[in-house]
């Protein structure tokens, strides 16, 4: 597996983790997630070090934002 493949497997699970939560009838509070701000740091480096393309950050960024809006 390549960078590029990892990352997007994990903020798919990022993202869809948190999706769980919408079906649940008690939320869970985890302490290990990333705040928002690291989301998108993390996010931003990987669109810079060309893990990731413009259209997938930004697609990714909609994503983490709505999420948390």
């Amino acid at each position: 597996m390549n960078a590029r493949s990892i990352l997007s497997c994990v903020l798919l699970v990022t993202i869809s983790s948190s999706l769980t939560s919408c079906f649940s009838s008690s939320k869970v509070d985890s302490k290990n997630e990333a705040t928002v701000g690291q989301q998108l740091t993390d996010l931003d480096k990987a669109r810079q070090q060309g893990i990731i393309t413009e259209k997938e950050y930004l697609k990714l960024k909609k994503a983490i934002i709505s999420k948390n809006d």
